[in-house]
């Protein structure tokens, strides 16, 4: 690789302040807090590439320096955002980036404009009593997941680096401490518009709304009704984004409002967790303890969370109230059609249909799931059996059920093998990036975490990054990360929120 130039590092790279020039009343200025020895635990070469950055600048001590919080780049200008947001159903007025920072915005090298921010930053003025600061596990966990959710194709926010701090954080007892950098279409959320529509100074709702548009749907920037239009978008990325989620059974454990975003991409990787044995009421979270955001109720809340824009958005999309409150409804009693289209998009894929028959496509899967449910058959493995079954190799899938279910499959895969006529390479190319072989599986993430936290071994951590960056080939020396965990751990796992 030939030398990088000053334009290709990230201190000096085209650095924008879009948001905190536009928005000045939805941002507090602010200055990352300063760590005593910054090192690199992970780095995103592809990512970094991928913004125009030169991918061995970044363990510089220069570019860790920025990426840690010590510096600023100098055409930056960091801001900590403010939000509201419903959290499990009740509203907060007042929340926005505790430990968090964006600071700016760059161009990729499609001209994409993306924002880089910094988690575990420290004290913001809006840490409410905390510390800002983050602990190795939970920043590890954000790397590994969303980049796990980048390579089986869910749109995601992403990470471009992990730094530790050479500090310790105090939670129930010292943890070594860590910066993420975290790399996003836009960090705005439903709750972004809740602070606009509940403190509209000066206009923020306005220019909230134009500025989302610029950055997510420019085309529509010049229509009259681009307010409609921008709920519309809004929906429609939400659908296919839970979509995406319930397809490999992630479960994101806090829909709160203020962690879901404008351009449809997760964020926001606390309490989050794959599922393994099939349950559509399946919750990992501690604090989800009425299961509110349990599986199946993910596109539930997607519209729940939709009609809080909606309401946001009505002074926007009419003078008149009436008029306007029905253009919202209109948008979304439409959500369900929407997640049901693109649900149906998905299990086609993971079932290698030909074309599209709703009413059939959907019974038959919903006969696959409820095969799997009262057996607590894996989601992940029973999917991925289908491939081989498709190709006429029906044992895999058959060793998941035990002897006395046998005769249910066999009358499922008749129905199945039936509606699969017609089907060909193309279906069976749809199944194979469908079925991922490997998903980040909780037993492993935690062991992963643990060495690197409790051990500063960061060997487990790296394997673990490499197969789930590659999910859907099959390879020998990778067969235990394709297991699941026995029962007993499954049974017990609970996930944190990691603050």
């Amino acid at each position: 690789m030939t030398a990088a130039t000053s334009s290709d590092t990230l201190a000096h790279a085209p650095w924008q302040s879009r948001f905190a020039h536009e928005l000045p009343s939805m941002a507090e200025a602010w200055t990352p807090a300063a760590v005593p020895a910054p090192q690199a635990l992970a780095l995103n070469g592809a990512l970094a590439q991928a913004l125009g950055l030169d991918p061995d600048s970044m363990a510089t001590p220069e570019s860790l320096a920025v990426l840690a919080g010590n510096a600023v780049p100098a055409a930056a200008r960091p801001v900590a955002q403010a939000y509201a947001g419903h959290q499990f159903g009740n509203f907060v007025p007042r929340l926005g980036d505790g430990r968090a920072l964006l600071i700016g915005e760059l161009p990729d090298r499609q001209g994409r404009l993306r924002d880089v921010a910094l988690k575990g930053s420290g004290h913001t003025p809006f840490s409410r009593g905390g510390d800002g600061k983050a602990a190795q596990g939970p920043v590890l966990r954000e790397f590994l997941i969303s980049e796990a959710m980048h390579a089986l194709g869910i749109p995601t926010t992403r990470s471009l680096a992990a730094v530790a701090t050479g500090e310790s954080v105090w939670r129930d007892r010292p943890l070594p401490g860590a910066v993420l950098a975290r790399v996003a279409a836009s960090h705005l959320r439903v709750g972004s518009f809740q602070y606009a529509a509940a403190w509209d100074a000066g206009g923020s709702l306005r220019a909230l709304a134009e500025h989302a548009i610029e950055r997510h749907q420019p085309e529509d920037a010049d229509r009259p009704d681009r307010f409609l239009a921008l709920l519309q978008g809004v929906a429609r990325r939400q659908a296919a984004l839970v979509a995406r989620w319930m397809g490999v059974g992630f479960i994101h454990g806090v829909m709160n409002t203020d962690n879901m975003t404008i351009s449809g991409e997760t964020i926001d990787y606390g309490p989050c967790a794959f599922m393994e044995a099939y349950g559509p009421r399946t919750v990992f979270s501690s604090i989800d303890t009425a299961g509110r955001y349990a599986y199946a109720n993910q596109p539930l809340i997607a519209r729940w969370n939709l009609a809080r824009l909606a309401e946001c958005l009505l002074p926007l999309l009419s003078g008149d109230e009436t008029q306007a409150l029905h253009l919202a409804t209109g948008v979304v009693d439409a959500f369900p059609a929407l997640y049901r289209a693109e649900w149906l998009a998905v299990m086609r894929a993971k079932l290698g249909l030909p074309a599209a028959d709703d009413e059939v496509d959907e019974a038959l899967a919903q006969a696959f799931l409820a095969l799997l449910q009262p057996r607590q058959i894996d989601f992940t493995r029973a999917f991925r059996a289908l491939n081989s079954a498709a190709e006429g190799d029906e044992s895999a899938l058959r060793g998941l059920f035990a002897p006395e279910a046998q005769e249910a499959l066999t009358a499922w895969l008749e129905r199945w093998q039936a509606r699969r006529a017609g089907a060909g390479a193309a279906e069976r190319a749809a199944m194979r990036l469908a079925n991922p072989v490997y998903i980040a599986r909780n037993h492993q993430v935690e062991a992963a975490l643990e060495a690197a936290q409790e051990r500063a071994d960061l060997a487990p951590f790296e394997r673990l990054l490499a197969v789930v960056r590659a999910p859907f080939d099959e390879r020998v020396e990778d067969a235990a990360f394709a297991e699941p965990a026995p029962p007993s751990v499954t049974a017990g796992y609970q996930t944190f929120c990691g603050t």
